[in-house]
C-alpha cells in the first residue's frame, strides 16, 4: 500500500534539537492532524515526509510509486503563466500513474491464479483507475473549473496572470494544484489561512471524498473536527497519537495533563517533606539511620519532569464605560464604487451587549460596512446613528500603523496600558504568541502577522464599548483564539466582527448579518441558528410540490417574453424588496423592544413588584408573537423574491 514511514527520525537546527527519534507513518485513507505549540516541529516533519529536507538520523521510507504532494504555508512561486495554466500543471504529476497502471496490468496478466498479492494489485489498479483516470484525467477541464470555483475564483480570473493576484490568492492557486494532483498522500500546512467560509466548506467536502491519505496542520479547530480522525501531537521533540478529532483530542489531553500535574505535584510535596526531615534530623544521632534511608530514597527516586504550563491562560480586559441601551442604528445605508454596488439598503439595530457576526463570501461588502461603521468611509446615502456614550474601537488587518518606532513591543504596550494591566502584560503577550525575547522586538522589524497581534492587544487594552473587529483571529493559533474568545465573551462591550473561523463565530455571535452582493439578511440568533435557517430556506423548494414549483418557474420565465410583462416582474420585485426592508426594520424594532423589556426585569423597582413583573412578561410575549407573524411573512416574501430573480 502506498505510504510513507519516518523511522527513528531526528533533526536539529544548530544546537537546538527539533525532533528526536520519532516514528511516524501515513498511508492511503489516513486522516491525521499534526498538533503542537508554535516551533514544536510540525512544519519540519511535513518537510521531512515530503522529501524537501532530510533528517539528521533515521530514515524516511516511501513505498514504491507513492506520490506525495505538499502545500507549504508560504513561499510558493509560479512561472509567468495564467491561473488556468497553473492548474493544468497538476496533471503533469499524473503521468507516472500511467506507467504504474501498465505495470499493474502486466502483473495481473501474468498471474495464473488469484492470491492475496493479486488482490492487493487489483485494489491498487481500481484505485488509480477510478479516482484518477476516469474521474479526473479525461475530464480535466471540468475538474479544473470545479476546483478553482470551489476555492473562490471567478471564470473571468482563469486567464489572468498568476502574478497579478495577491500572495493570499496565489496560495489558493497552490492549494488548487495540490488538490488536482490527486496524490496518494496530501500534506497541507495551514490550507485554510487564506480561505473564506464558503471556500473552507467546499474544501472540507473535497477532503471528505478524497480517498488518499491526508496530513494537516491547521489552527481552525472546526475544520480539523470535520476532516481528521487522528491527532499526532509533537511535544518535547516526540510524537504521541490520539484517536478522534481535535475536540476529542483536546479533552483527552486535558485529562492527561491534569493527572500528570497532580502526580508531579504530589511527588514534589513528598520530596519537600523528605528534604525537610533530612534537614531537621541530619545531626540527630538517634535518627541517623532514618536520615540515611531518606537520602538514599531521594537519590534513587525517578523524578518526574515538570509538565508544561498547559493550563489555559485566563484574563479579563478592563471593562468599558456603560453605553446607552441602543448602541447603533443603521438605516438604508448604500455604498457603491463606480458601477459596483458594495452595499444595498443595510438596516439593523444593535442593543448593548449584543455581538453581531458579519458573514458572506469575499467581496460581499463586509469590510466596506466595517469601514463605514468605524467612520473610515462615509455611505453614499443612509444614516449610521450611535447611541449615547458610545465609544468605538476598530481593528482591521489593513490598518495603517507607525512601524518606524524603535521602541520594543513591551515598551509600546506599557505606554498605553491601564495601570492595573501592566503586571499582566507578559502573560498577555505570551497568549498572543510573543514569548521569550520576542517581547523586546522593535516595532519597526515586526512582520505583518506580528504587527496585527500588537494592534489587537493595543485595542483591547484601551476599552471601548463598541468593538469593530475585522478578522481578529488571523495569525493566532488555536489556544490563542480560545483565550481571546473567553476574554471577549466576558467583555461587556457590544461587538461587530468578521471572522472565517466557525468555532469562534459559533461561540461569540448572538446575531448574524449575512451579506451577499451587498444585500442584507439579518438572523436573530447565534451562528447555529443562522445555519439552521439557511438550510431550511435552501431546502424549502425541494420540500414543496416539485411539479407546482417547476410550473411556477416556467410561468415566471414565460412572463419575461414581453417587455410589458418583464416590466411588471421588475416592479413586483421592487415592491417585494421594499416590503422585505420594511419588515426587516419592524423585526429589528421588535427585537430591540424585547431586549429593553428584558432589561426591565432586572430593574430593582420592577422585580420586587410581582404585578409589574407579570405585566412586563405579558408585553414580552405579545412582542414575540408579533415577531413570529412578521417573520412568517418575511419568509413568504423571501421565497417569492427568489423565484422572481430566477426568472
Amino acid at each position: 500500500m502506498p505510504s510513507v514511514h519516518c523511522l527513528h527520525t531526528s533533526i536539529s537546527f544548530g544546537v537546538k534539537k527539533i525532533l528526536d527519534d520519532i516514528n511516524f507513518s501515513i498511508s492511503i485513507g489516513d486522516r491525521i492532524a499534526l498538533s503542537g505549540a508554535n516551533g514544536s516541529g510540525k512544519t519540519t516533519l511535513m518537510r521531512i515526509i515530503s522529501g524537501e529536507i532530510k533528517p539528521d538520523s533515521g530514515e524516511v521510507v516511501h513505498e514504491k510509486n507513492t506520490r506525495v504532494s505538499y502545500l507549504p504555508q508560504v513561499g510558493v512561486t509560479f512561472p509567468d503563466i495564467t491561473i488556468w495554466e497553473g492548474a493544468e500543471k497538476a496533471f503533469d504529476e499524473m503521468k507516472p500513474v500511467f506507467t504504474e497502471m501498465k505495470e499493474l496490468e502486466e502483473k495481473l496478466e501474468s498471474c495464473k491464479k488469484e492470491t492475496p498479492e493479486t488482490g492487493l494489485i487489483l485494489e491498487r489498479y481500481h484505485y488509480l483507475h477510478e479516482t484518477i483516470i476516469e474521474s479526473e484525467y479525461y475530464t480535466r477541464n471540468g475538474t479544473i473549473h470545479r476546483v478553482l470555483t470551489g476555492l473562490g475564483f471567478k471564470e473571468k480570473d482563469f486567464e489572468q496572470p498568476i502574478a497579478s493576484f495577491s500572495s493570499g490568492w496565489q496560495m489558493r492557486i497552490a492549494l488548487a494544484k495540490v488538490l488536482l494532483e490527486k496524490p496518494d498522500i496530501m500534506l497541507l500546512d495551514e490550507p485554510t489561512n487564506y480561505l473564506d467560509l464558503e471556500a473552507r466548506n467546499w474544501l472540507e467536502d473535497f477532503l471528505l471524498s478524497f480517498k488518499g491519505g491526508i496530513c494537516i496542520v491547521s489552527h481552525d479547530r472546526f475544520f480539523l473536527d470535520v476532516t481528521v480522525n487522528r491527532i499526532a501531537e509533537i511535544y518535547q521533540r516526540k510524537v504521541s497519537f490520539y484517536q478522534g478529532n481535535y475536540s476529542e483530542y483536546e479533552n483527552k489531553r486535558s485529562k492527561e495533563m491534569e493527572k500528570a500535574i497532580d502526580t508531579y505535584t504530589r511527588q514534589q510535596e513528598e520530596i519537600a517533606k523528605t528534604e525537610l526531615f533530612i534537614k531537621r534530623f541530619r545531626y540527630n544521632s538517634s535518627k541517623a539511620k532514618l536520615v540515611q534511608s531518606r537520602i538514599l530514597y531521594l537519590e534513587k527516586l525517578d523524578r518526574l519532569e515538570k509538565p508544561p504550563g498547559v493550563q489555559r491562560i485566563h484574563f479579563s480586559f478592563a471593562q468599558p464605560k456603560r453605553s446607552g441601551d441602543i448602541v447603533l442604528e443603521v438605516r438604508d445605508v448604500n455604498k457603491s464604487y463606480g458601477t459596483v454596488q458594495a452595499l444595498n439598503r443595510i438596516n439593523f439595530t444593535l442593543a448593548r451587549g449584543e455581538r453581531l457576526s458579519l458573514v458572506g463570501p469575499n467581496g460581499a461588502g463586509k469590510s466596506t460596512l466595517m469601514r463605514i461603521l468605524s467612520k473610515q468611509e462615509s455611505p453614499d446615502n443612509g444614516t449610521v446613528h450611535y447611541g449615547s456614550n458610545v465609544s468605538t474601537g476598530f481593528f482591521s488587518q489593513d490598518q495603517g500603523e507607525e512601524t518606524s518606532k524603535s521602541i520594543s513591543i513591551i515598551e509600546e504596550l506599557e505606554s498605553i496600558a491601564p495601570t492595573e494591566m501592566i503586571p499582566h502584560l507578559r502573560h498577555l503577550l505570551g497568549a498572543f504568541l510573543f514569548t521569550g525575547d520576542d517581547i523586546y522586538k522593535s516595532l519597526s522589524v515586526l512582520s505583518g502577522g506580528e504587527r496585527s497581534r500588537v494592534l489587537l492587544l493595543k485595542l483591547l487594552l484601551n476599552p471601548a464599548n463598541l468593538l469593530l473587529l475585522d478578522e481578529p483571529t488571523n495569525h493566532l493559533d488555536i489556544e490563542s483564539k480560545n483565550i481571546l474568545l473567553d476574554a471577549l465573551k466576558e467583555y461587556t462591550a457590544t461587538i461587530i466582527f468578521v471572522s472565517h473561523d466557525r468555532y469562534f463565530i459559533q461561540h461569540l455571535a448572538t446575531k448574524v448579518l449575512e451579506l451577499e452582493q451587498g444585500r442584507p439578511r439579518l438572523y436573530y440568533g447565534d451562528y447555529d441558528y443562522y445555519l439552521y435557517r439557511k438550510k431550511q430556506m435552501q431546502g424549502s423548494e425541494e420540500q414543496g410540490n416539485p411539479e407546482k414549483i417547476e410550473g411556477k418557474k416556467k410561468e415566471i420565465k414565460k412572463n419575461t417574453k414581453t417587455h410589458e410583462e418583464e416590466k411588471k416582474r421588475k416592479n413586483r420585485l421592487k415592491k417585494l424588496k421594499e416590503d422585505e426592508d420594511e419588515i426587516t426594520r419592524q423585526l429589528d424594532e421588535l427585537h430591540t423592544s424585547v431586549k429593553k423589556l428584558e432589561m426591565l426585569l432586572v430593574d430593582e423597582d420592577v422585580y420586587r413588584d410581582g404585578g409589574k413583573v407579570k405585566e412586563v412578561k405579558t408585553r414580552i410575549e405579545e412582542k414575540k408573537q408579533e415577531h413570529d407573524v412578521l417573520f412568517a411573512r418575511w419568509e413568504e416574501i423571501e421565497k417569492e423574491i427568489t423565484l422572481l430573480e430566477s426568472g
